[in-house]
């Protein structure tokens, strides 16, 4: 039977975000801007029109915003997060094997569902989404996940497969047509930075990566080149990973709103950085081995500083408490005075999974099992009452450090102080 693998992704994920609760942006030219509002990572179609490329510093659009009216938004990451949830848990109804690749993009395994129509159920499923979240999505049908991708790149481009592409629906000769329209760096993996490489042999659009050797691919590239040549021609070589990996690290940092010199607020910004890997670490259900902080100043300043330390842990741990003593015994003995710091960030390493792992024979009776519980209730009060309900005292109230969110829409969907009210 030939497989058919779906990718649904939503359409400019974070503006659409910011559309679904504020309509008047309908038609508008928006960005969302990345930490500390610098750099434009959502760009509105209109946007994109006006010739914006992904990245471009908010700086240097401040005139084509002036002239265009273009609408810019600090990323609002907890409402993101929450419409990422809703549209994952719709599309769990769809099909039971599926794959969330990223916060706005899921596989889903259709085979055996021809019967019903591909194009008419992926119809189906945007027509959902859309109906039950405001969020717009384009399905891309294939037999492997790299034609998944391609296929949903054409229907995102062409408006007349109105959201739905299904390649297994078409002959290959019509197949080869649309691909020998395609640039091959829009191929999945394969990018800006090697398609010259893969230009100087010849090899400018998909047409052209299907048809080439794929033993000539791995020689002259790397195996993954090669198995995304045998998914351009159908073979599977990507399964669908329907339990999410945990990770073999866990990081968190941010850029401050100002430069800080003083120890004090770099122990509250580090404290908040672990507090949320340390969440993190729980929800993959790991304890850490080791705890990695590390400071820093402007890179491009007049005496850049910049320093890390490394801290083992025995026995390895997941208890927030810990893990922030530890990052701040490190951070006391990397801090300079006298340097006006950009930057902080910490990094659990040498994760293991928390079942079965031996517990501390030198710890007080209990100790574990009181530590477990406390984490729990932690961990529970926040999810249900919104995050940094109950966080450490050590994170201090006033933190004139955190990141510049100046255009950050309310949380519509996180915080009940901020739900819209109706006159």
């Amino acid at each position: 039977m030939k497989r058919a693998i779906a990718l649904v992704d939503c359409n400019n994920f974070y503006v659409s975000c910011e559309r679904i609760f504020n309509p008047r942006l309908a038609g508008k030219p928006v960005v969302v801007l990345s930490n500390n509002d610098g750099c434009a990572v959502a760009r509105s179609n209109e946007v994109k029109a006006l010739g914006v490329r992904m990245g471009t510093p908010w700086f240097q659009l401040k005139e084509l915003a002036r002239q265009h009216g273009i609408i810019a938004f600090s990323s609002n990451y907890a409402l993101y997060a929450d419409m990422s949830n809703r549209v994952m848990t719709i599309l769990s109804m769809f099909s039971s094997h599926r794959e969330v690749y990223s916060i706005d993009e899921s596989f889903l395994d259709l085979t055996g569902f021809e019967r019903r129509n591909l194009t008419d159920y992926s119809q189906h499923i945007r027509h959902t989404i859309r109906q039950w979240t405001g969020l717009p999505v384009c399905v891309g049908i294939g037999s492997t996940k790299t034609l998944a991708k391609l296929a949903n790149h054409i229907a995102k481009k062409n408006a007349s497969f109105d959201g739905v592409c299904n390649l297994n629906a078409m002959m290959e000769g019509k197949r080869d047509a649309w691909f020998s329209q395609i640039e091959v760096e829009q191929i999945w993996g394969i990018g800006p930075r090697m398609a010259p490489r893969l230009g100087e042999l010849g090899i400018h659009s998909v047409l052209d990566l299907k048809r080439a050797n794929p033993a000539i691919m791995r020689r002259q590239f790397s195996v993954t080149l090669e198995k995304t040549v045998h998914e351009l021609n159908g073979q599977v070589c990507l399964e669908l990973e329907e339990m999410a990996t945990p990770r073999r690290q866990i990081q968190s940092s941010r850029s401050f709103g100002v430069t800080v010199s003083d120890l004090a607020s770099l122990q509250q910004a580090v404290t908040r950085y672990m507090s949320r890997a340390a969440e993190r670490l729980r929800h993959q259900d790991s304890c850490a081995g080791s705890v990695h902080v590390y400071i820093q100043t402007n890179p491009h300043g007049d005496s850049p500083y910049s320093n890390s330390m490394t801290i083992p842990l025995s026995p390895p741990t997941d208890d927030t408490r810990r893990l922030v003593r530890m990052a701040l015994w490190g951070l006391a003995r990397i801090f300079k005075t006298g340097c006006r710091y950009q930057k902080a960030g910490v990094m659990l390493s040498e994760l293991t999974p928390r079942q079965g792992m031996q517990a501390d024979l030198f710890a007080a009776p209990d100790g574990d099992q009181k530590s477990a519980r406390l984490m729990r209730v932690l961990d529970q009060i926040n999810r249900d009452m919104g995050r940094e309900t109950l966080r450490l005292a050590i994170e201090g109230v006033q933190q004139p450090w955190n990141m510049k969110q100046g255009n950050k829409s309310p949380g519509y969907t996180t915080n009940w102080r901020e739900l819209p009210e109706c006159n």
